[in-house]
């Protein structure tokens, strides 16, 4: 039997090649003859640049851009072979991860490090990037993007406006005179795990805007002021439509990329299925093992594990999924995969459940290998 595991972070535990490794050497204590191959994936989130550069023997360059709040950070984007394509993630610059406990403020949080990120890439002579936009902190629509690249966002009275989704609702002008010069000569390429539009109810602030810290409030004003970026980019020619697939991810930093970069928009699991030679392996095996952090509704919205599930299925592939907990409607989930597996069979508080992660997950591996290796049925949920 040959087995391709393919996982997504848990976050706040494990990143996913990490929890790859788990999973395998779990199957392997009940499965001892299988063929296992761990392939690194992503879905434009945590982990992308990773895996890229680990299938591709990429090397990391470092680079210190201004953080969520304005601190100084050091973030690290991927140089592929040749010098003149790049890998990063914007959560390296403008991640919720990097913000402390209890400091989350999407009034506040810029983009403007992510922008620094991609300039020094484009100095260094990139002209092909792939950048991933999970695991932001910033619902500021890009603006500070957009700064660090060298746009001028100015209000009405001429002055360049403020950072963060607070500032949003004070934008009127764009100016793009001093936008650094090999802006256009590049490709974006923008790995995205989420489907949402900038707007409404699936939209960037009345998601997003709450696992980012905004109260009802702030989500109100956070969409009045999307709302109000989208009508100045209409104005001005960037963009003829704000309810583009993706453009509500990141805190709307999907629609700004389309605005200010003319970037492309893909899935970002896609995409790094392509580079990191998923889509060919698992054509040859018998099982797909895939696993992520938390199932719920949201997995079928272009998340990782969904995307692989589909491929595998493509191929006549089975699935199985081991998630750290599994809540919410699961029916079009129940659909997606063959077995649903999670790592904790009991209500624990969410400290424990982390805490004891890695053990949980080899358990949940042991035990599924076993199931496999005693001829047992994967068909249960």
């Amino acid at each position: 039997m040959k087995i391709v595991v393919a996982v997504d972070s848990y976050k706040g535990c494990m990143r996913s090649d990490e929890a790859g490794e788990i999973i395998a050497t779990g199957l392997r204590d009940g499965l001892s003859e299988a063929e296992i191959v761990v392939i690194p994936v992503a879905d434009g989130g945590e982990g992308t640049s990773d895996a890229v550069i680990r299938a591709t023997g990429g090397e990391w360059r470092s680079v210190r851009v201004t953080g969520p709040f304005g601190d100084s950070v050091t973030a690290a984007y991927g140089s592929l072979p040749g010098g003149r394509a790049a890998v990063m993630e914007m959560a390296a610059a403008s991640g919720i991860e990097l913000v402390p406990a209890g400091k989350l403020d999407p009034m506040k949080a810029t983009t403007y490090g992510t922008g620094e990120l991609m300039r020094a890439a484009i100095e260094d002579g990139v002209r092909d990037i792939i950048l991933g936009i999970g695991g932001s902190a910033t619902v500021d629509g890009g603006i500070g993007m957009a700064q660090a690249l060298g746009y001028r966002i100015l209000t009405a009275d001429g002055i360049e406006c403020g950072r963060g989704g607070g500032a949003l609702a004070t934008v009127e002008e764009i100016e793009a005179s001093a936008v650094v010069p090999a802006l256009v000569e590049t490709r974006i390429r923008v790995a995205c795990d989420v489907t949402n539009p900038l707007l409404g109810e699936r939209g960037a602030a009345r998601v997003f805007g709450p696992q980012k810290g905004a109260n009802p409030e702030m989500v109100e004003v956070l969409e009045q002021g999307l709302d109000h970026l989208g009508t100045v980019w209409q104005a001005h020619g960037m963009l003829e439509s704000i309810e583009y697939p993706g453009d509500g991810a990141a805190g709307g930093l999907g629609a700004a990329l389309r605005a200010f970069c003319t970037a492309e928009m893909t899935s970002g699991a896609d995409l790094v299925a392509e580079i990191t030679g998923f889509d060919e392996v698992i054509q040859t095996a018998d099982l797909l093992v895939t696993g992520e952090g938390r199932s719920d509704e949201q997995t079928v919205d272009g998340k990782l594990c969904a995307v692989l599930a589909a491929k595998a299925r493509v191929a006549g592939v089975n699935t199985i999924l081991i998630s750290g907990a599994v809540t919410g409607d699961l029916g079009k989930v129940n659909d997606l995969f063959d077995a649903i597996y999670p790592t904790v069979d009991e209500v624990v508080p969410l400290a424990d459940a982390l805490a004891h992660g890695r053990e949980n997950l080899a358990a949940t591996a042991r035990r599924v290998g076993r199931i496999l290796a005693d001829g047992g049925s994967i068909g249960l949920r």
